[in-house]
């Protein structure tokens, strides 16, 4: 299928509009990566980039049942954005999903690719590969209660189970009946045990041409890639054999390649957010967050990376790691810190 056709790809309940053009929701999206993509994190994102679906971290449906907190917060200004959930009882997370749904999130995904083993033993993430009917019903219970989209992030195999033909299965499975129609794919497999879940990222080989063959053999399923992916030309080659692509810690330790994917996969007549003017974007949201007892550092944590390349960044990231978590910090922190990047 050729890039332009790509483009123009829609599935149902999966599109966003831009200009008057209508795009796949999964074309490019930011994965959900714990203790990272919080609220504020997402915030920032949609300042780079208007188009990229956002993720948060991944939420299990004890904490959004049973928890004090409000595990579902989030700001409108977020849209799309798709709350991950961590669990295994359909039952719960047909109530998460309904609340979800509720509260205006574009998408549900379910989490079966997580390795560790604090997650494992609350029986999901990626051990859930094993069990694919407890997958589809898992899915099929939050499909009946919902109709926005609910989707599956997995990875190639876990264990000694990482063949073709179980990942074929298990796709086949979860995808019955049209039961799940879109999965986001890490093309590595998972270790259960004996490796950290940073092992587990690195670790396993990356094997894109499976995840290819996998789109190929199931053409009318919509289908993204994660894995390994550092820059948006790499993101195109993917996108030549993929309906979607999915990108994680580089998106986040170098957000500035978000300020360039609304013109560069979404539409070349979209202009390149500016990194500078996305900080002082964020001053109405960091001003209200204050006001709420938020420490300016909670936020500008995720900001570090922005300036990652142009001179006077390593002077940013310490202005703001020294002073940012200080009692009473307030936006001139970030103005002083601003100062190293634009003032040459």
């Amino acid at each position: 299928m050729s890039e332009t056709n790509l483009l123009n790809k829609t599935t149902k309940n999966h599109d966003v509009n831009s200009n008057s053009k209508t795009y796949n929701l999964n074309r490019f999206s930011v994965a959900p990566m714990l203790d990272w993509t919080d609220r504020h994190c997402r915030y920032f994102f949609r300042q780079l980039s208007k188009n990229t679906l956002l993720y948060t971290e991944m939420v299990t449906t004890g904490a959004i049942i049973h928890g004090k907190g409000d595990y579902l917060k989030y700001s409108e200004e977020e849209h799309p954005v798709s709350l991950q959930l961590g669990g295994s009882d359909p039952q719960a997370l047909a109530q998460c999903a309904k609340l979800a749904q509720e509260r205006g999130y574009d998408e549900i995904n379910l989490n079966v690719g997580c390795p560790s083993d604090r997650v494992q033993n609350g029986r999901f993430g990626a051990c859930l590969m094993g069990e694919a009917q407890l997958v589809a019903d898992c899915v099929k219970a939050m499909r009946d209660v919902v109709d926005i989209p609910v989707t599956v992030k997995t990875r190639i195999g876990i264990d000694e189970l990482d063949s073709y033909a179980f990942l074929c299965d298990f796709i086949e499975k979860v995808s019955a009946n049209n039961n799940c129609d879109t999965f986001i794919i890490h093309a590595r497999k998972a270790w259960l045990s004996g490796l950290s879940p940073k092992e587990n990222r690195e670790v396993p080989p990356l094997d894109y041409p499976r995840v290819y063959q996998l789109k190929r053999d199931f053409p009318h399923l919509t289908m993204a890639i994660n894995g390994g992916i550092k820059s948006l030309e790499e993101a195109k080659e993917h996108l030549k054999h993929m309906d979607g692509v999915m990108v994680g810690r580089e998106a986040y330790q170098n957000p500035s390649i978000l300020a360039h994917v609304d013109h560069e996969l979404f539409d070349n007549q979209l202009a390149i957010a500016d990194s500078v003017s996305a900080v002082r974007a964020m001053y109405p949201y960091i001003e209200k967050e204050l006001l709420q007892g938020t420490y300016l550092g909670h936020v500008t944590r995720h900001m570090l990376g922005i300036f990652q390349g142009i001179p006077g960044a390593r002077q940013w990231r310490r202005h703001l790691s020294e002073n940012a978590h200080k009692q009473g910090a307030d936006l001139s922190v970030l103005e002083n810190a601003l100062k190293f990047v634009t003032e040459k």
